[in-house]
C-alpha cells in the first residue's frame, strides 16, 4: 500500500484491510471484486491484484504459510526485491538491504556522487552487512531519507551521518521532474435502464483501471471541440473524460447493475456519476 501512496492515505486503510481479510486464506478465496473494492482510492490498482495473486500463490505453493527464506517471498506475486528484503529483515532478521526512493538518495548523497543500480545494491549490501540489527538498519534509513536528507532539503545540523557523508552542508542539486503527463480523451458511453440500472463492463486485466468496472469506454484519436465532464489526474496521465448518454442496446460482455454501489469503480467514474447526478 505505501508504493507510490503517503502513510497518512494508507494508514486507516491499512486497518480497514485487515478487517475484511484477516488472514491470507480469506483473502486467497475472495473474488477479485470484493479486493479491488476494498482497494478503491488508493490507485494503482494492479497492486491489489498482486497481492490477491500472492495469497493464492501462498495458499498453492507454500501450504498457507508465509515464506520465510529471500528467494521464495521474491517469487510472489509483485514483490521485487527491495519488498523481498524489507520483509526478510523486519520479519526474518536477513541482512538483505531495502532500496527504495529515499534509500537510493542517501546513498547517493554521502557518496556524493550519482550511483547506478548496480553500485546502489552493493553498497546497501555492504552497509547493511556490518550492522548488528538489519531490521533496524533497514529501517533508520528509510526514515533518515524521508525526514533528515530530503531530495530538496537536508537537516545535516541534526543528522547522525555528516562526519561519513560527502555532501554535509551543502544544498541539494535541483531536480527538474522527467515526468511526462499524457493528455487523453475519452468517451463513455452511459446505457441507463429504468429496470435493469446501468450497463457496466469490466476493463481488461491491463491498463489504465485494469480489473475496475465503468461503462463502455472508447479512447478518441483527437480532441473534442467540447468541454470534457471531467478531467481525471494520473501520475503518467491526464484523462478528458466525454458523457455520452446511449439510448441504443449496449453490446458486448458488460451487464446490467441495479446501481454501481458497491462495486469496484475507478475514482475518475465515480466523481462523473457523482457529478451528473447533481
Amino acid at each position: 500500500m505505501l508504493q507510490q501512496t503517503q502513510v497518512k492515505t494508507v494508514l486507516p486503510r491499512y486497518a480497514e484491510w485487515f478487517e475484511v481479510f484477516p488472514s491470507i486464506k480469506t483473502l486467497a478465496s475472495a473474488h477479485a471484486d470484493n479486493v479491488f473494492k476494498q482497494w478503491e482510492g488508493l490507485g494503482y490498482y494492479r497492486r491489489a491484484r498482486f497481492i490477491h495473486e500472492a495469497a493464492q500463490q501462498i495458499m498453492q505453493t507454500f501450504n498457507g504459510q508465509f515464506p520465510t527464506k529471500f528467494e521464495d517471498i521474491l517469487s510472489l506475486k509483485g514483490i521485487g526485491k527491495s519488498t523481498a528484503g524489507a520483509i526478510s529483515s523486519f520479519c526474518f532478521g536477513a541482512y538483505t538491504p531495502v532500496l527504495d526512493g529515499n534509500v537510493k538518495r542517501v546513498l547517493s548523497t554521502w557518496q556524493n556522487k550519482d550511483l547506478n543500480e548496480k553500485e546502489l545494491w552493493h553498497l546497501a549490501q555492504d552497509y547493511i552487512e556490518q550492522s548488528e540489527t538489519p531490521d533496524l538498519w533497514n529501517q533508520a534509513m528509510m526514515e533518515l531519507g524521508a525526514t533528515l536528507c530530503q531530495a530538496r532539503k537536508r537537516d545535516c545540523a541534526t543528522c547522525p551521518m555528516t562526519a561519513t557523508c560527502q555532501s554535509a552542508f551543502t544544498e541539494p542539486a535541483k531536480k527538474v521532474s522527467t515526468i511526462k503527463v499524457k493528455d487523453v480523451y475519452w468517451q463513455v458511453f452511459v446505457h441507463q435502464h429504468k429496470q435493469y440500472g446501468i450497463w457496466l463492463e469490466q476493463r481488461p486485466q491491463n491498463g489504465i483501471w485494469a480489473g475496475l468496472w465503468t461503462p463502455p469506454i472508447i479512447e478518441l484519436d483527437t480532441k473534442p471541440k467540447h468541454k470534457p465532464n471531467l478531467i481525471h489526474q494520473l501520475t503518467h496521465r491526464r484523462i478528458h473524460l466525454y458523457l455520452k448518454d446511449e439510448q441504443s442496446k449496449p453490446i458486448g460482455s458488460g451487464q446490467w447493475f441495479t446501481s454501481w454501489e458497491g462495486l469496484a469503480v475507478p475514482t475518475g467514474i465515480q466523481r462523473l456519476f457523482e457529478q451528473c447526478s447533481q
